[in-house]
């Protein structure tokens, strides 16, 4: 199949050019910088350097491509700007999804979150709606993932992949990243989360796991399928084994919880063949190389 990926040199998208080749696919990478495209040729790909705000660039980039699919893994969080990730989820998507339409593209895989479902007890499987009770800033950036897996959904065949948090190289939570600075005390150490060892509940999955199940997700039917490792966890739980992992102090246990942090399941993804090879946050957090 002719694939086309959006975002090839992001956390996710850097394992996932190559295992599609190893799977057959002829595949074109998109990047903003010439750096980006560079390293996408080196793996075996095609590239182009193409910025997903400029909409006839990306149109013709994707026409020019003549993918089948378009797989979706745009993110903008070097900056821990939420508002710069919002604006791309909406108008990135938007784009995106247009530009793939016009080019004749039919199937399109598209990354998103499962921390955006309504608040309740115990971890939500994919017939939980999303969250619309929340307050700013969450309510903002659930309004922004509504608009983006709206808009893949526009596609015929749409499938988005809920990620768990991603854990593993060139995330926030691998060794030398952001999480493991501000829990080692660097104030100036910038991310979207908290370190708030409460009974606040997540669900993690390791890059490499996200990126098997978006080539997984290339012949999956439509809707929205959580991407998420066996163990849904409190912040209480999980914390001090990252932390010990990274080699920093763990932060003290906290009381309460923020009542939407329920964890997420993976049955419907495990139904369909997808298993994680890091099936646990516990053995994962200290194993993170790709």
């Amino acid at each position: 199949m002719r694939v086309f990926v959006a975002g090839a040199t992001g956390a996710v998208g850097r394992l996932l050019v190559p295992m599609l080749l190893a799977a057959g696919h002829e595949v074109t990478g998109g990047s903003r910088s010439a750096a980006g495209t560079d390293r996408i040729r080196h793996q075996g790909a095609a590239a182009v350097r193409v910025d997903v705000f400029d909409t006839e660039g990306l149109r013709r980039a994707v026409a020019e491509a003549a993918p089948e699919a378009v797989i979706h893994q745009l993110t903008d969080l070097t900056g821990a700007d939420g508002a710069a990730n919002g604006r791309l989820r909406r108008e990135g998507t938007r784009n995106l999804v247009d530009a793939a339409r016009a080019a004749g593209v039919s199937r399109v895989v598209a990354q998103s979150i499962c921390w955006a479902y309504a608040p309740g007890d115990g971890p939500a499987d994919e017939s939980v709606p999303l969250d619309d009770s929340a307050e700013q800033p969450r309510a903002g950036m659930v309004a922004a993932v509504r608009a983006l897996e709206e808009t893949a959904a526009e596609a015929d065949t749409a499938v988005v992949l809920r990620y768990g948090i991603l854990y593993g190289p060139g995330t926030w939570y691998a060794p030398g990243g952001a999480v493991g600075a501000a829990l080692a005390g660097d104030r100036s150490a910038r991310f979207l989360g908290s370190t708030e060892a409460d009974g606040s509940v997540s669900s993690f999955v390791h890059v490499a796991d996200a990126a098997r199940a978006a080539v997984a997700a290339l012949d999956w039917p439509a809707g929205p399928v959580n991407i998420v490792d066996d163990e849904p966890a409190q912040a209480g739980d999980w914390l001090p084994v990252l932390a010990q992992a990274l080699g920093v102090p763990a932060p003290d246990a906290t009381q309460g919880r923020l009542d939407w942090a329920r964890g997420a399941l993976n049955g419907l993804a495990r139904s369909r063949g997808w298993r994680p090879e890091r099936s646990s946050w516990r053995t994962g957090f200290a194993d993170q190389g790709a």
